[in-house]
């Protein structure tokens, strides 16, 4: 027991735990003191979780307060599980919670993390003075931690509940092979609780404060003569008395409100007795709830008063039994004061029948004429009324109630024979409820979000009327009535194309236009023809339609209109000849976005009824030249077909949004505030911060509420869409760096981080854009780095895998597409290609139009096997089905970007399974980065952070760590 007289932790013995073991990813189980020992005995014990755990390795020297031990542990064996007996070092209560709450940053196992979590509250809970003093069966002095009380009970327990295996994996009989089980976690927190509760009355200055007090002496002390005495102690601390409040409303002469003191013990919850009892009569209180029900009254009236101020009043008086509330404590109670109450463990009872609140929302279009039209509610002109509604009981309120509330000058009021809660803002909201109207495209917003901004504040709305019937009309893309099939269409619709065309035609005649933003190769273009039809079957929308599209795409546009619409009149305006006169009133006209810069003026004189931007991810930039000269065309309603709404952040989509259905999301800036921000944060990772990851996905989901209207995304994977598609695999292959790459490699990040760590502002943005460039064309080949023409064999693990791949391919007689996003690596492999023999075509963007038409179509017959793509110039809108494997040389910051590529083969039309490779260096920033597109993949349905942009915000020692070169992965 000598350790006993030693203080009550040694610092030298926590800063080498945690230097040594700790940083070191040892795990930790709590041990508790013999029984009948007082429960400062108890120790932690630090062991290496690893197979080799039976022997500690030679560490250096430790303090004599670490003591080295043995002990019986449970540890995996096989498929299972087995006792074992290994070696630790084991720690007292002092030095454990010195060490356990100074853990380092990194290389903590979960065991030890999860005891450092149950030592923090464990340290609040006796902070609050929850520990009382006893004797052990031996009648040693001890503390003991308690009682924690409800909130506290919950709190250990959850964190018992989380403990790892590693945590208590201390065996209970029976220990053997054949059954092995292990400590319950929720009794070693009770144990480890009580020797923290032992340890810390016992500092230094305890004994010189209370002399001769066994409870303050740091040596084990023998006391029998305290048995009596402590067991009472004990038994009067779990009785302790709790204080409540209840509320009553004005009666007889009394005009305002009261809170009535009460009186519980946890012995017998049932039993309740007003305060003014125990002044009253003392013994029967005192006989009912414990002997020390007044100080116990007291001392819990006090910790309620530093909760809330107001019962502060109650202290001054002889005899505290009821408080009378003023308006703004009784309103208070019904909101954060009863919140901190609770948090002491005070609740506060409102009778169920005593007080309502009033359930308010505003209404927009409330006011509209039944029967009202499209043009009406949504015309250039049109204004919608904006007015409160509120219900008591589900009840509306009528105007004159309304009138009541407004000119109330109390927060509670008394209305049909109910007192009521008047939340002060709406009081003010209700008295200025008139004269206000919404535009039509602001009162989308706020319905479809479910929520308007009034006085800087959000507040739910709903819609209404005529009005409220068009929004529920607008709310489900594929919930509209069916529209008949175009005559001049010779092809049969599949049932989800017929559903799109129902959705295009619908949103176009409100003249809201859309997005249709199904997956490549489920039919868009077809679907666009099918609408262009309808329209000329309508009087009201008649009229040429204008398809703008990449130039790639022409051909293709051009010859799906004379497959499946051959009596429309289709003029390709582009090339030197282009010309728009003489243009037939059910023209479909192609031009392409180039073409569109240069001839804007002329295009915007033609009153176009429907205005098409294919691969509408060319326009994503609002401020760029081509995404300008689009919002210039003059058009009743506006679509745009892409499958990638959002490619790198939401302004794309806010871009191609504003651009349909101008004004839906308000200006960028407002929109990056209330949608895109936190999303994108979200998106990037909140790793811990659970406030931001809620703000998250609240905004997720209002963005998801507004644009679901008017964006239709179908999937290839959803049922029904395309069952006829055959089987998908894709294929991640790791490759390990050749010595010439990991040398390059090696010496770019350590000279080029040199500088980055030099530089800030657009400067350093800069170099790490470099840095990151330069590292992936060292993973392609030190060619690509180097700007070599060659040699290229025996240099790059990626090239030598590649021939693996279309070696196999060329020998099965089947084909394959290979997507590169650097021209000058496409270069390398065609040169490449052609060396050894393999029959192979390079698009890039330079490649022009006809020749890029010529190539595709020399594909689709078999005149190649290996169709070599830019990922850039080809990864949209090319028909490749022949292709039975698509691999990604050179890994994109974007998944969606691949996904796209992919889709060139693997679309409708194909009929033979598909399989996908992708290319990554192992150890390298292409490898981690890969690693992220896992994540953002499954977030694109909703967002995308940034790409490359992103990394280049990240702090010195993470873009170290995201570049450094793992050794393991050198070849």
């Amino acid at each position: 027991m000598d350790a006993e007289a030693r203080s009550l932790a040694d610092p030298a013995a926590a800063v080498w735990a945690r230097e040594h073991l700790a940083a070191c990813g040892w795990a930790a189980v709590f041990t508790a003191a013999e029984p009948g020992q007082p429960a400062r005995l108890g120790r932690l014990v630090l062991y290496r979780p690893a197979a080799d755990a039976r022997r500690v390795p030679a560490q250096a020297a430790a303090p004599e307060t670490v003591e080295r031990v043995r002990l019986p542990l449970v540890l995996p064996h096989g498929g299972g599980a087995r006792t074992r007996t290994v070696e630790g070092w084991a720690l007292g209560p002092g030095e454990a919670l010195a060490l356990l709450l100074d853990l380092p940053d990194v290389g903590v196992h979960p065991s030890l993390a999860g005891w450092a979590a149950v030592a923090r509250r464990a340290l609040e809970l006796l902070g609050e003075g929850r520990l009382y003093p006893a004797l052990t069966s031996d009648t040693y002095t001890t503390w003991r931690f308690g009682p924690p009380g409800a909130r506290g009970k919950r709190d250990l327990d959850a964190l018992a509940a989380a403990l790892p295996p590693y945590a208590h994996n201390l065996p209970v009989p029976p220990a053997d092979d054949r059954m092995v089980r292990i400590a319950e976690p929720a009794v070693l927190v009770r144990e480890f609780c009580d020797a923290l509760a032992d340890t810390l009355p016992r500092t230094p200055a305890a004994g010189w404060a209370v002399p001769g007090n066994p409870y303050a002496d740091r040596a084990t002390a023998l006391h029998p003569r305290l048995a009596e005495w402590a067991a009472e102690a004990a038994v009067e601390r779990a009785a302790q008395v709790g204080v409540e409040l209840r509320v009553e409303p004005p009666a007889g002469r009394r005009r305002t409100f009261q809170a009535v003191l009460q009186l519980r013990t946890a012995a017998d919850p049932s039993l309740v007795l007003d305060a003014a009892e125990l002044w009253a009569d003392p013994g029967r209180a005192q006989h009912l709830l414990g002997p020390h029900t007044e100080t116990e009254t007291l001392l819990a009236l006090r910790r309620a008063a530093r909760a809330w101020q107001p019962l502060t009043r109650l202290l001054a008086e002889a005899a505290p039994s009821a408080l009378r509330l003023d308006d703004e404590e009784a309103t208070e109670l019904l909101g954060d004061a009863t919140d901190a109450l609770r948090a002491v463990g005070v609740r506060v009872h409102w009778p169920r029948e005593l007080v309502k609140a009033l359930e308010a929302r505003a209404e927009i279009g409330a006011a509209t004429a039944p029967g009202a039209t499209v043009d009406t509610l949504l015309g250039r002109d049109a204004l919608l009324d904006f007015s409160w509604q509120v219900a008591l009981g589900g009840e509306r309120l009528t105007e004159a109630e309304l009138d009541q509330l407004a000119e109330a000058r109390r927060p509670l009021v008394k209305l049909r024979d109910q007192w009521i809660v008047a939340d002060p803002k709406l009081v003010a909201r209700l008295r200025r409820r008139r004269g206000r109207e919404l535009a039509p495209l602001d009162a989308l917003q706020a319905v479809l979000t479910g929520e308007v901004e009034w006085d800087g504040e959000r507040v739910a709305v709903e819609a209404a009327c005529a009005f409220g019937e068009l929004v529920a009309g607008l709310r489900d893309p594929e919930d509209r009535a069916p529209v008949r099939v175009p005559e001049g269409l010779t092809a049969t619709l599949r049932d989800y194309q017929k559903r799109g065309l129902a959705w295009l035609a619908d949103m176009t005649r409100l003249t809201l236009g859309g997005i249709l933003a199904d997956d490549m190769g489920l039919g868009k273009t077809i679907t666009l023809l099918a609408l262009h039809l309808h329209r000329q079957e309508q009087p009201d929308t008649a009229g040429p339609t204008l398809v703008v599209c990449p130039a790639s795409l022409l051909g293709n546009w051009q010859r799906e209109a004379a497959r499946f619409t051959p009596a429309v009149p289709v003029r390709r305006y582009h090339g030197g000849e282009r010309t728009l006169d003489h243009l037939a009133g059910d023209e479909l006209v192609l031009v392409t976005y180039g073409v569109l810069r240069r001839d804007r003026e002329r295009l915007a004189a033609v009153k176009w009824s429907l205005v098409a931007a294919d691969e509408a991810q060319h326009v994503k930039n609002p401020y760029a030249t081509t995404a300008r000269e689009l919002r210039a065309l003059p058009a009743r309603a506006r679509v745009a077909l892409t499958g990638t709404p959002v490619e790198n952040n939401l302004s794309e989509l806010w871009a191609l949004l504003d651009w349909t259905t101008p004004g839906l999301l308000g200006p960028l800036s407002a929109f990056r505030d209330r949608f895109a921000k936190a999303i994108e944060r979200g998106a990037l990772g909140t790793d811990g911060d659970e406030e931001a990851a809620e703000e998250a996905r609240r905004a997720a989901e209002r963005l998801t509420r507004l644009t679901r209207p008017f964006l239709l995304r179908r999937r290839k994977s959803d049922p029904g869409i395309a069952p006829e598609l055959p089987a998908k695999t894709e294929t991640d292959h790791p490759i390990t760096l050749t010595r010439e790459q990991a040398a390059l490699y090696e010496a770019q990040v350590r000279e080029t981080m040199a500088l980055i760590e030099k530089s800030d502002g657009i400067a350093r943005r800069g170099l790490v854009l470099k840095l990151l460039t330069a590292l992936k064309q060292i993973c392609n080949h030190p060619a690509h780095y180097l700007r070599e023409t060659g040699p290229l064999p025996g240099r790059s693990g990626k090239l030598a895998l590649l021939d693996e791949l279309l070696d196999t391919v060329v020998a099965e007689g089947e084909s394959a597409l290979v997507f590169t996003q650097y021209t000058q690596m496409g270069k390398l492999l065609e040169r490449h290609f052609a060396d050894r023999g393999v029959r192979v075509r390079y698009l890039h963007g330079a490649t022009p139009v006809p020749r890029r038409e010529e190539m595709v179509a020399a594909f689709q017959e078999g005149e190649f096997p290996v169709f070599l793509l830019s990922l850039k110039a080809a990864g949209t809108g090319l028909n490749l089905t022949r292709a039975t494997h698509v691999v990604h040389y050179d890994r994109w910051w974007n998944p969606a970007v691949e996904d796209q590529a992919t889709d060139r083969a693997y679309r409708i039309g194909q009929d033979r399974p598909v399989q996908v490779h992708r290319l990554t260096t192992q150890g390298t920033v292409e490898d981690r980065v890969a690693r992220l597109l896992g994540a953002k993949r499954a977030l694109a349905d909703q967002v995308i952070a940034s790409g490359e942009a992103v990394l280049t915000e990240l702090s010195d020692a993470d873009l170290a760590e995201l570049v450094a070169l793992s050794k393991e992965f050198e070849s």
